[in-house]
């Protein structure tokens, strides 16, 4: 396992992200029930789970888009505030790559990515757009600099959405379903990227339906059911040898199709 620390970083020693005794209600369904998780710094763990198991609300409550009802969140160390200028100043550590790809389509692909660095980390136009220009190669997609976002593939579109995620250059990636607004033939260049960026050392929550990247890229599996964490393994584990009937149950759905 990598143990690479991002600059700045508070203390080597704490995990990177830290839920502990997380709740989310949304009216009378308890979506999260006290969720305890730790990734280590380096470390890329898959949340996998059947549809309304908790997965993407775990993700999204990461970084405090979904508000929480209980418990504690720490990035790298620091407890995520709920709200004001404190909140955001944290949550820009923090990039995400949603299923749809939320990007401007007024604004070329290399405007895209120069936004949020020039805007809320005060960086320079040119040292952004330099920057830029390097994780679009980084991607695949240096040449498609000048275009507009309807110009571009769904799996080209994706693959701006996680530049301009690294833009930032957050300690932490969370992905949730990268992929599955995707045609089948654009899943691989998506999934190249993360894979990629795993081997790299990047701190990776990845929910996802793709279980070659879970078995390929992953530290850990986190198996959700019920809004509960179920299993807590190793990809080898988890594939191989699942402890519980609700993981084998899912593992026989996921892979006879």
């Amino acid at each position: 396992m990598s143990d690479q620390s991002a600059p700045g970083a508070a203390s080597s020693s704490a995990p990177m992200v830290r839920m502990a005794g997380v709740n989310k209600n949304f009216g009378d369904l308890h979506v999260l029930k006290d969720i305890d998780l730790e990734v280590a710094r380096g470390e890329v763990v898959v949340v996998l789970g059947p549809s309304g198991s908790g997965k993407s609300t775990l993700c999204r409550a990461i970084n405090r888009l979904e508000p929480i009802d209980g418990g504690t969140v720490e990035i790298d160390g620091t407890p995520l505030p709920e709200e004001g200028k404190d909140l955001a100043k944290l949550r820009a550590d923090v990039g995400m790559v949603f299923q749809q790809f939320n990007l401007f389509a007024h604004l070329t692909i290399l405007d895209n990515v120069v936004l949020a660095p020039t805007r809320v980390r005060g960086v320079s136009k040119a040292e952004a757009q330099e920057r830029a220009h390097a994780l679009l190669d980084r991607v695949g997609i240096a040449e498609q600099a000048q275009k507009y976002p309807a110009q571009l593939s769904g799996g080209q579109q994706q693959r701006v959405a996680i530049a301009r995620a690294l833009a930032m250059e957050p300690k932490v990636m969370l992905f949730d379903e990268p992929t599955s607004a995707l045609d089948p033939e654009m899943v691989g260049e998506v999934i190249e990227v993360m894979a990629g960026l795993a081997k790299d050392g990047m701190t990776m929550v990845v929910v996802t339906h793709e279980m070659g990247f879970a078995r390929r890229a992953a530290h850990r599996v986190v198996f959700m059911a019920d809004g509960e964490i179920v299993e807590d393994t190793t990809p080898d584990s988890f594939f191989s040898r699942p402890a519980t009937e609700r993981a084998r149950d899912f593992l026989g759905k996921i892979l006879t199709h």
